[in-house]
């Protein structure tokens, strides 16, 4: 077994502002990426006033997209080296968090091209804190950094392990964020702990993770089906997001990971919402031990009730025959997803994951 989690974690109310002394001075200017709204909840607000109280420069890039793309953190790894920056900071959920190491990376080595990013080999980027102000992607402690490549008409992991130097992980930031994001990534958190508990890298300290994890998650399911929310359940979603994180830095994501980016990607369905709709069928193919016992974590008493759950918040899927198969043959021909899997992935299995996607 091997448990590896460099990222120095702050989980608690005015983390930003209470150890900015650490954080704020890693370098003398910051990149701030971010997106026009994902930090309208005053988390820019903080990390401006933290920076400032240290005497730290920044340059704010608030225009990240949704899924962002190579020709995206290219064009930023250009203001940040006009700008002369020398650390990166991401505010908001998984697509600036993900494009600051990125941009961190390219920053780095500031000689190379976008080729660079696909490339395995030097790891070594700008130093990167993250600030989430969502409940899903678990980025801000994962090395992993997920960009769109429009030539392949897909999503995928850079092969380069970013760590963020810190995590600054302050619940209050949720509770400005519409019920629609606290889902669908709520769900893509669900997906993680899933994914990396049936998963072949699983050992029992990653399995510890998603046990307890699982749990945290499971005692927010009444605000995602609409129930008013707390400060509390905010601390709770944002907990359960950071652990699972935790958990798929050490196992890698699996199946409903791989399928999803085929429906992000052609029919811009959001990327939890997306990996949702694949997640009973992926419990439904596990096997029946485990199957029962992810079931019981996650507080529901069978497969059938699960399924009802997730079509319940996400609505019905909607995706053509031919881009479906096309997802199915693109996960059969994927030996890094393939590998995670702990059964026999066959053309039929794909298909009945599918399959209970849409019923």
């Amino acid at each position: 077994m091997h448990f590896y989690m460099p990222t120095k974690v702050y989980s608690e109310r005015g983390c930003v502002r209470k150890h900015s002394q650490e954080w704020a001075t890693l370098g003398k200017k910051a990149l701030i990426v971010t997106g026009k709204s994902s930090a309208k909840n005053g988390a820019l607000m903080d990390v401006l006033g933290a920076l400032h109280e240290h005497g730290t420069a920044s340059v704010v890039f608030d225009e990240t997209e949704e899924n962002p793309s190579i020709e995206m953190v290219m064009q930023v790894r250009e203001l940040g080296l006009m700008e002369n920056v020398d650390f990166v900071i991401g505010i908001g959920g998984g697509s600036p968090m993900d494009a600051a190491k990125a941009i961190a990376l390219m920053l780095y080595h500031k000689e190379k091209g976008a080729e660079f990013l696909y490339q395995k080999g030097d790891d070594a980027a700008l130093p990167v804190v993250e600030v989430p102000t969502t409940c899903g992607t678990g980025s801000e402690v994962t090395p992993y950094a997920i960009l769109t490549i429009h030539a392949k008409r897909t999503k995928s992991s850079l092969p380069h392990r970013i760590y963020p130097a810190y995590a600054l992980a302050d619940g209050k930031y949720l509770l400005e964020a519409g019920r629609g994001i606290l889902v669908n990534t709520a769900i893509d958190a669900l997906g993680h702990f899933i994914e990396s508990y049936i998963n072949t890298n699983a050992t029992d300290y990653s399995r510890m993770l998603c046990e307890y994890g699982m749990k945290v998650w499971s005692s927010t399911k009444s605000v995602l089906i609409g129930a008013e929310r707390t400060v509390e359940d905010c601390d709770r979603l944002l907990l359960a997001s950071t652990i699972a994180g935790m958990a798929i830095t050490h196992t890698g994501t699996a199946l409903p990971h791989g399928l999803s980016y085929y429906l992000t990607y052609e029919n811009h369905v959001p990327h939890g919402k997306a990996v949702g709709y694949f997640l009973p069928g992926y419990v439904a193919a596990a096997e029946a031990a485990t199957r029962r016992k992810v079931l019981e974590l996650i507080g529901f008493p069978d497969q059938a009730y699960f399924t009802a759950f997730i079509h319940r918040l996400l609505g019905p899927m909607e995706a053509d025959p031919e881009l479906l198969e096309r997802a199915v043959q693109g996960i059969l021909a994927n030996e890094a997803k393939l590998k995670n899997v702990p059964f026999s992935v066959t053309e039929d299995i794909l298909e009945s994951i599918c399959r209970m996607a849409q019923d």
